[in-house]
Order: C-alpha cells, then structure tokens, then sequence
C-alpha cells in the first residue's frame, strides 16, 4: 500500500514521543513493504515542533536535526512536493473544509499520490461525514482512506 504520514507519525524519529504511536512504528510500515510518503510540508512542521521541544529543554537540537536529517536522506520514503498543481487545486478545495491550510496540503498529497493517510488529526477524520468531501474522494481517489496509526497492522 502507498501510505502518506502525517507529522504525528514522524515525530518518534525526531525524539519526541506521542502516546499511542509506537517508537518503531515507521520502521514496520517499511518493513512490511510499504510504500512510505512524506509531504515537504510535514518537514517543516517537524522542524516546528522540535524547536518547540528544544526551547522547553525535552529534546536537544542535535537529536532533532539528526531525526530530521535521517527522514530526509531514507530513500525509502518518498518526499511529496507541495507546489505540486494537482495537489495546490485540491488544497485549496479542501481548506472549505478544513480550517488549517498545512493539513489541507497533507490531506491533498495523500489523496493525489497514495491510498491511505496515516493520521490522528480529529479534523481530518470527521471530514468522512461531509458529503461533499466524500464527492471529491469519489472523483479522485474512490479507493482512498484515512486510517490512525493504532489501525494499522503493525505486528511484524
């Protein structure tokens, strides 16, 4: 399956733990033959969150940058361009639906590029019971899901 994460996914490989997301569960993805996206704009949240981290002295700006560096440089996750047009178009349609622009760039990368996004944003998920979302999922990507990661069959 071609998976696109959410910045929640990548935040264990940049130090910083979230509860419910297990510290090796980007490596499974891979492992079980996945396919593993990254949309630029998830780097730059990333980067965001880390500082946030290292300005309250819960993560060190080496083990941020080295987190960083090593999602950037895995060839075995693809990066995904925001100024990409099909993904642009389908951005700003979304953001009818959806209120923070940087989501709307996730969801479009994922809907345009792969079969599933990966994330635990509440927003994203409730989009499911608007019909007009569901619409555009049928014109573009009818086989297209939204999952959270504790969905995910991660036993290797």
């Amino acid at each position: 399956m071609r998976l696109l994460l959410d910045t929640t996914s990548f935040l264990p490989a940049i130090g910083i733990s979230i509860r419910g997301i297990p510290r090796d569960a980007l490596i499974k993805l891979i492992s079980k033959g996945h396919h593993i996206s990254i949309s630029e704009i998830t780097i730059f949240e990333l980067s965001a969150k880390g500082a946030k981290h290292i300005t309250n002295r819960t993560l060190t700006a080496e083990r941020a940058s080295r987190g960083i560096r090593a999602i950037i440089y895995d060839e075995r996750i693809e990066k995904t361009p925001i100024h990409d047009t099909s993904i642009l178009l389908l951005a700003f349609k979304l953001r009818r639906l959806l209120n923070a622009f940087i989501d709307c760039l996730i969801l479009s990368s994922a809907i345009i590029r792969n079969d599933i996004l990966i994330t635990e944003n509440d927003a994203i998920h409730e989009l499911w019971e608007k019909r007009e979302f569901q619409e555009l999922i049928q014109t573009i990507n009818p086989e297209f899901k939204i999952q959270r990661v504790k969905k995910c069959d991660l036993n290797v």
